[in-house]
Formats: C-alpha cells, structure tokens, sequence
C-alpha cells in the first residue's frame, strides 16, 4: 500500500542531490498487486524525502522504495537531532475491544448501569475540579508566603547595607535564598521522578494522542510536581506556576477515574469499569482542562487547550464534562482564595495568574498595523528564543547526563539569577517617586528620599507580580533602558531555566518578557505622541505579552481565549487574535517493513498481546473449563489495568503449552482495517481520528496481509521551513 513506502538510508556522502532507489524484491508485490488497483501504477509518483545526512532522496516511482530505513538505527545519534523514532515509547489503545465479554456485561447490566455509570463520569469530573483547585491553591499560598518572607528579608538587608557599606551582605542572602529552595527541587526531580521536570505539557498532549510516557500520570510525578514548582518560583528561577498545573490537573485526573493507585497498592474496587486507555484519556483530557482553568482563571481557554493541543478527538459529551470540570476548578479556587486574601465571598481571585483586570483598552484603526507589526516581532523573538533554547538542550544533552550534573547546573543558573538582579539593581539607577511603586517591597538603594528604585520592583517580587505590575503601571513607572536591559538579560535567563531539572513553566517567562518590550514600545509610542491617550503602555504591553508567548508556544484560539479571560477584556480580542496570528505565523516559517508474506489468513477478529497475556496468566486452557473458579468476565483484564503482567510472569508447565484457549470470546471481532491500497494521508487521519494504536491491512477479499502501527505512522512528518515543506522519514532507535 501506498503509506509503506519507506527510504533507504543513503550512506554514500556523494555529491549527488538525489537518487532513484531500487529493490528488485518489491517489484513483483508492487507493480502486480493481487486487485490490480490502478494507484500502483508507475507513473509520475514523486515522493521527496529528507535523510539524516539532509541527503535528498526521490524516488520515481512506488516500485523504487526499499524497507531499509525500517531496521534499528545503531549507531550514536547526535545530541538534539529530531529525525529519530524511539522504540523506548509504546503507543496506548483508545480503541475499545468490544469482544464477546463486553457485551455479554452491557446486556446483563442493562439501561440502569448505562445510568450509573453515566452519573459516575460526572462526579469524577466534579471530584477532579474540586482536588485540581486544592492543588493550586496549596501551590499559590505556599509560594506566595514564602516569596514575602524572601523578599522583605533582602529589602531588609539592601535598606540597612546602603547606609553600612556591606552591600555583599544582601547578595550573599539573595544566593543562599535562591540556592536553597533550586537545590531541594533540582535533588527531587533528578533523583525521585525526572519525568516531573519541566511544564510536563508536552507529556500530557502526549499522552492524550496516545504515546505511553512512563509514570508520566502517577502520584510520585504529582508530588514531585507541586513540591517542585514551589521551589523554582521561591528559587528565583525564571519559571512559572502555571504550565505545571496543567500537568498537575492530568495526574489528579487520572488517579481518580481509576478508583486504585498502583503506588500504594490499594484498589478501592470503584470506577472498575473506566480502567481502559479510551475511558481514561478522557478524565486526563478534564484534568489539563481543570489544570489550565486554576493557573489562569480562565475556564473556556481550558476547554479550548484541550481541544487544540490535547485530544485528537474530541466529542460533544466530553467537552460539556470538561467545560463543568473546569468551572468548578475556578470556583473552588475563588471560594479558598477570597477568603486567603480576607475577603470571604467576594470571588474575585478566579486563577493564579492574576493578571489584573484591564477597565477599558481603547484602540483606533490605524493602530492595527502596529498590532501586525508586533506579532511580527514576537514571532521572530519566540523564534529565536527556540533557537537558543534548542541549541542549550543540545549542550545539555552532550554534557549534562548525570544527575549531580543536573543538580549543579541548576544551582549554577540560581546564581546567576541572583547575580544578574544585583548587578542591574545596582548600576541602573531608575528612581521614580513613591506613591506609584508597584511593589509591595519597595527598595530605595540610592535614590533620594521619597523616591523608590524602579528596577528592584523588577526583580524583588515573583514574575507574575511584575507582569501585572508591567500591564497596571503608569505612564513614566519604568525608564527605557531599564526595560530594553531587563528584556535582555530575561531573555537569556528564561532560555537557561526552561530544560533545567526543575519543575517550571515556559507561560509566565514568555509573558513577562513580552509586557517588557511591549511597555518599551508603548512608551517609545507615547513618547512620538504624547498627545494621543489611545498610546498607552500598558495596552501594549499585553500584545507584546501575547505576541512573545503566541511566538514561543504558536498556540492561537486557546491562548486567545486564556489571555482574555485572565484580564477580564473581551472587548480587546481582535487585537489579541491578530497579534498571536501573525507571531504563529511568523515564528511556523523559521522554526518546525519490508516483510514478506508467506501465506495469507482471513481477518476473524483482533486481539492485544497484553489480554493474551493474562489469559496464559490465569490459565483459560480449554482443558481447564470445568475447573474454572468463576464464569469469566471483562474485570479479568480491567483488574490488570494499567499495569498488565509481563510474559516472564507467566509460569506455564511443558504440558500447558500443548493446550488451546478459544479467543473468540476475548478478541474484538470487528476492528478497523484499511485496504492496502490506503494512502498515507488517509491511514494518519484514520489512526488520529480514532485513537488507534494499529490496523490490520487487508486486500480486497479480507485476507490479512499486513499491519500498520502508529509508530509506522509517526515515521513519517511533514516539515516546513522557510517557505519550503517536504516529507522527513524518522530513523528508528532505541537510544533516546
């Protein structure tokens, strides 16, 4: 079929820019196919491909295409390189089996367990909201508490020292304050669960379009997560709460919809019938939803998120369910949060980003084009910082391979938060009068009395205050050079921390370092005309912030709607939508087997090496009929669920081996199939659609001739790059 077309590697490194590629052994199966289809046919059938070697092969016709490129790639993978498939990752089944048992349960149990079980999704998306907004909240006053305690201590200190002379006094606490809370962080997630570094989004998209990634939804990963984020914020790093939270959401999520935990053991023997990869996906689809509902208040941008960035497929049952999930996590977070800031009732803290509420952004007309303009220059800027970004993961992944490493480079990159927040503090003098200082800890250093140093309301308060500080400020708050020095040196900053072993998230850098140079270029604007009040910084600074954040994540209709209810300004989502456009698009434009058949069998039904599995397990011989403890059902396999037994578990004496098991009770007699005339485009809508984690190939009298995996799918990815497109084909290996 069309979709098996594969490349050869190339290892001569010629000076050739192509080369026809021939395997005598596929012409007969090719060109003389048992149906005769006509798109086997060897006509103009151009296919480009980009190799390791960037060598490009074209291949005039189907019948030019070996298998090769299927076989494991050996030898050592540079560090960074993204033309790779591992073998380390299975995919998950979100096709349900509906085999005899199945259905055998569905009549017995009739119209009232389709009630019960229906009632029973609804209150685990109750319960994910309700624990999701407690995990929040348990994360937003921890840090908020300790980031007071840190930052009035070093006010403390850089008042008394200005007038003592021991300015090092306050440095050397700065380090220690950072160091501290860096190392228990980098310690717990080098050590205990590395798979809870970073925002863990791109885990949890992941797993929602079916890749397995290990313990990346287990209680360990949740812990490490929470404890974890705290430390990076407290830490100084220039991380954020928020994208954690979405990752948070998802194990919470998932933990609860299976009624046991693999962990600790414990089965509670409820929600046994949502112990399957297609019931689960959904509850972990509520729970990012939930996740991006608590960071930014902002309940139909959660949905939206996992509409755009999460599940492949998406219905209409689910996404009220999702909808409901994430209202109630911003509920639950208003109610414990208004009554945290002393105001019980009032509901006014609906996420933990609070980014302030904007009363009125008035803009004109001819403002558009600087709208387009300034997605423009984010979509370079977040361009450019995944450059940079990817080039630091390449160091990484070359040098930093240990786990003391990791813990150090951590520590290192605390240091240098540190350092860089005193050198500025200390030779940029901003001074501004006090009465309009946007933090609650204001440092005088050596400005005059009455006066507060601007650029230390930068640094002494966590991201998210400054960002807000950025967004609410005055006109004349911060001078240009601090701005244009303070986008600097974050920009650097935020591209070190982001791949540290540290739980952290890319949001709340992205939008800070967008608000600064989008307040630069409001107060240049208002600067040029001081006349016009529709020039005001603190409007560009939130276009600035979506257009650095659209121009890192290229996220366009969720993050519209995140950013519009985080700042309560509904009536600004034009300008939004077009800043976030254009930084997508201009960021999309730099940055993105052979087996031979011996016989062929009738297709009869489709059955998972792990349901086999337990059958050997629990010995459903045929011979042992009549000693079968108890009728068989579908909990046999859901008992098993996740974490389904390996073959090595399985004791079989050399008798048993000689005796049969009738799967017609266990395999799913009608699974999804293709032709094997199929083209690919059409095989990845199917396997995207549905969930699906393979597809037997039939020809057209149902005979089985084939399979195709989802990674056999994965292997091919379409890339574009400045203007150019093609079809890269990924190696096969098992070292990453």
């Amino acid at each position: 079929m069309n979709s098996s077309m594969q490349s050869n590697v190339n290892n001569d490194r010629g000076d050739s820019d192509s080369i026809d590629v021939y395997d005598e052994d596929d012409g007969e199966r090719l060109i003389k196919p048992r149906n005769n289809f006509a798109s086997y046919s060897n006509e103009d059938i151009n296919v480009r491909f980009r190799s390791i070697a960037n060598i490009n092969v074209t291949c005039s016709n189907i019948e030019a295409i070996s298998g090769q490129s299927r076989r494991l790639h050996i030898r050592d993978i540079t560090p960074g390189a993204t033309n790779f498939l591992s073998t380390n990752y299975e995919s998950l089944d979100y096709d349900p089996c509906e085999n005899y048992l199945l259905q055998d349960e569905e009549r017995k149990k009739g119209y009232k367990f389709i009630v019960r079980k229906n009632f029973a999704r609804w209150f685990i998306f109750l319960l994910i909201g309700i624990c999701t907004a407690l995990i929040a909240c348990f994360v937003d006053i921890l840090i908020e508490e300790l980031s007071s305690l840190k930052y009035g201590w070093l006010k403390k200190y850089v008042d008394q020292c200005v007038m003592e002379g021991c300015l090092w006094l306050p440095y050397m606490t700065w380090l220690v304050l950072n160091i501290v809370p860096v190392f228990i962080g980098a310690v717990l997630v080098s050590y205990i669960e590395p798979v809870a570094a970073g925002s863990g989004i791109p885990q949890v998209k992941c797993y929602l379009n079916g890749v397995k990634i290990p313990r990346v939804v287990r209680i360990k990963t949740l812990a490490v997560k929470t404890i974890g984020v705290i430390c990076t914020v407290v830490g100084g790093l220039a991380g954020g709460k928020e994208g954690p939270m979405i990752h948070s959401g998802a194990v919470i999520a998932a933990g609860i919809s299976q009624g046991k935990s693999t962990t600790f053991k414990k089965d509670l023997k409820i929600f046994e019938y949502f112990r399957e990869d297609h019931e689960k996906r959904e509850f972990v689809s509520g729970g990012a939803a939930s996740g991006v509902s608590a960071a930014f208040g902002a309940p139909i941008g959660g949905v939206l998120f996992s509409i755009e960035e999460g599940t492949s497929f998406f219905n209409q049952s689910l996404t009220w369910r999702t909808f409901f999930a994430s209202m109630i996590t911003t509920f639950t977070l208003n109610v414990i949060l208004s009554a945290y800031h002393g105001h019980p009732g009032d509901l006014s803290y609906p996420g933990l980003l609070n980014l302030g509420k904007f009363n009125s952004i008035p803009y004109k007309i001819y403002e558009i084009p600087l709208f387009m303009l300034m997605g423009t220059f984010g979509g370079l800027l977040g361009a450019f910082w995944n450059h940079v970004n990817y080039k630091i993961t390449c160091f990484r992944l070359r040098f930093v391979t240990r786990k003391w490493q990791k813990v150090v480079e951590a520590l290192l990159v605390a240091i240098l938060s540190a350092t860089m927040g005193s050198l500025m503090i200390y030779f940029v003098n901003d001074c501004k009068p006090l009465g309009n200082d946007p933090t609650k800890f204001p440092v005088q250093m050596y400005c005059a009395e009455g006066q507060y140093n601007a650029v230390a309301s930068l640094w002494f308060q966590t991201p998210e205050s400054s960002v807000r500080s950025l967004f609410h400020d005055p006109k004349g708050a911060h001078n240009d050079l601090t701005l244009a020095i303070f986008v600097v040196l974050y920009f650097f900053l935020a591209a070190a921390t982001f791949g540290l072993s540290m739980s952290s998230g890319l949001f709340i850098p992205s939008l800070l370092i967008g608000s600064a140079w989008g307040r630069l270029i409001g107060s240049a604007l208002a600067k040029l005309c001081p006349h016009c009040e529709v020039l005001d910084p603190g409007k560009y600074a939130l276009l600035g912030a979506a257009a650095q954040l659209g121009g890192v994540v290229r996220m366009t209709i969720s993050l519209t709607a995140i950013l519009i209810e985080a700042t309560q300004g509904i009536y600004f989502g034009l300008p939004v939508i077009i800043v976030l456009i254009m930084a997508k698009w201009i960021g999309d434009f730099f940055n993105e087997a052979r087996a031979e058949i011996n016989s062929y069998g009738r297709l009869r039904g489709l059955i998972l090496r792990s349901q086999l599995i337990v059958l050997l397990k629990d010995k459903v011989f045929n011979e042992y009929e009549e000693f079968w403890e108890k009728p068989l059902s579908i909990n046999m396999f859901r008992n098993e669920y996740p974490r389904y037994p390996t073959i090595e578990q399985v004791a079989i004496t050399d008798e048993e081996k000689t005796y049969t098991i009738d799967l017609r009770h266990f395999m799913n007699p009608s699974p999804y199939t293709v032709q094997h005339s199929a083209t690919l485009p059409r095989t990845f809508r199917l396997f995207r659609a549905l969930g699906l984690r393979h597809v037997p190939v039939v020809n057209d009298i149902n005979e089985v001739i084939g399979i195709i995996t989802r990674k056999d799918v994965a292997r091919f990815r379409i890339w574009r790059h400045r203007g150019k497109m093609g079809l890269d084909e990924l190696l096969i290996t098992n070292q990453i």
